[in-house]
């Protein structure tokens, strides 16, 4: 427990399955660790285009390295990120404080 409160989510697992396509089609990776550029490391053309997160929240990024527009993600389903406009994700990482 810290200061502001529970945080067992903050020392506990992150996992988010990502797939290649809208409503979990296509090829899939799980990701449980920080990536500073995804399209290089997966090699997806496309990108990733909905994703499930099972444990921890994360934090997307527009661009490698961390940079450009940011995208919260905690526990949940995203089904279709085209329908919240053109968005790419090139960088994500996990969310290890108390603060979301």
């Amino acid at each position: 427990m810290s200061m502001w409160g529970s945080s067992s989510w903050v020392s506990g697992s992150y996992r988010m399955r990502m797939y290649e396509r809208d409503n979990y089609m296509g090829q899939m990776m799980e990701i449980t660790g920080d990536c500073d550029n995804f399209m290089n490391r997966y090699n997806w053309s496309h990108g990733c285009m909905s994703c499930h997160v099972m444990d921890g929240h994360w934090m997307m990024y527009e661009h490698p390295n961390y940079m450009g527009r940011m995208w919260y993600f905690g526990p949940g389903h995203y089904r279709n990120f085209s329908n919240w406009g053109n968005m790419r994700f090139n960088s994500m990482r996990r969310v290890m404080s108390d603060w979301y």
